[in-house]
């Protein structure tokens, strides 16, 4: 297991268990989110200087696991 995926955390009780960088309640999805849409680490850190360059490494890792498991369908 990549040892980036300890700061990701999941609990029923926080944020209707989504996945969230541990100790915080930032989805993985808003960091995978501002990423895709052309924000890079050092403007997310701005925007969010509570979590590290990890955390965002931590979110990609997350996200790459995650398409080991589950297809999305995408439409050409």
């Amino acid at each position: 297991m990549n040892p980036l995926l300890e700061r990701i955390e999941i609990k029923p009780d926080v944020c209707f268990g989504k996945p969230c960088i541990k100790g915080t309640r930032i989805w993985v999805s808003l960091i995978l989110d501002l990423l895709a849409s052309g924000y890079d680490s050092k403007k997310i850190l701005e925007e969010y200087p509570y979590i590290s360059e990890e955390d965002i490494r931590a979110c990609i890792a997350y996200a790459a696991e995650i398409t080991r498991e589950r297809f999305v369908e995408i439409k050409d």
